[in-house]
């Protein structure tokens, strides 16, 4: 067990597993989740006993960082980073993201408190890291499914896929997803310190940067099941964010495919995925 602030970044510690085996970190940010945690967290312990966790709360007012307190006291590999304000899923991903690389974890994987990511779907995430350096819990290909998701809210993440799929040129199809496994790699290489998005938007410039970086990228199908307890996160300025962020990322990226053809210099769109 360990319970962190963002001031010990440095010192991380993580356990030690089998001399053979990959250390995976799964990271899940918490705000207002006090009623959510214990489930997806023994969901998962159950799901994939090997992994670790990282709960991450960013100050929340209803005792989540006191819950999960009580968790990594009775587990040790449950583990917490304490942040004093509620800064966005973007910043919270990245303090965990430095936190795992400097305790040494071979796979960061990012995962809802909600329940909507399913923790008994992870292996198959962890399995295509065999021919892949970052994965995607992919809702939008065949064996991928929505479950009790308002028609609303489905018909805006499906044209948000499908506008960076034209957009940025991606083969991807769920690119906004927040179910994903990174190999330490491809984190290492990124500079996550010039990462500025928030929610939404934080989940394609990550996808972005490492197609940009020239990593393999690969999607597996899951589940997504609604929260049934609690509100969502999502807010229209998050929505917003994104579509102006992609819109930019798109116009540079054509912009430097048109120049590419006039120099005769290839530019590179994409991986294998």
């Amino acid at each position: 067990m360990a319970v962190a602030d963002d001031q010990e970044l440095a010192s991380a510690q993580g356990g030690t597993p089998g001399p053979d085996a990959e250390k995976v970190l799964v990271i899940i940010p918490t705000y207002n989740e006090r009623e959510n945690l214990p489930l997806i967290v023994g969901r998962l312990r159950a799901a994939v006993p090997t992994a670790y966790v990282l709960v991450v709360d960013d100050g929340s007012p209803d005792g989540t960082g006191a819950v999960a307190d009580e968790m990594a006291a009775a587990d040790e590999k449950i583990n917490v980073l304490h942040r004093t304000e509620k800064a966005g899923l973007g910043a919270a991903y990245i303090a965990a993201f430095k936190w795992g690389l400097a305790a040494g974890y071979d796979v960061l994987v990012e995962m809802d408190a909600d329940g909507s990511h399913a923790p008994e779907q992870l292996p198959r995430l962890l399995g295509a890291l065999d021919h892949a350096d970052l994965v995607f819990g992919a809702r939008y290909i065949p064996g991928g499914s929505v479950v009790n998701w308002p028609k609303r809210r489905e018909f805006l993440s499906k044209g948000g896929n499908i506008y960076c799929r034209i957009v940025l040129g991606v083969k991807l199809h769920d690119i906004t997803g927040g179910y994903r496994a990174y190999r330490s790699v491809v984190l290492r290489t990124l500079e996550l310190d010039q990462v500025a998005s928030h929610g939404y938007c934080f989940q394609v410039d990550l996808a972005w940067r490492t197609i940009q970086a020239g990593f393999r990228t690969a999607e597996v199908p899951i589940t997504f099941t609604e929260r049934a307890i609690g509100t969502s996160k999502m807010s229209g300025s998050i929505v917003k964010e994104a579509l102006l962020k992609v819109t930019g990322w798109g116009i540079k990226h054509r912009c430097r495919q048109v120049k590419g053809l006039v120099t005769g210099k290839r530019v590179k769109n994409t991986v294998r995925t």
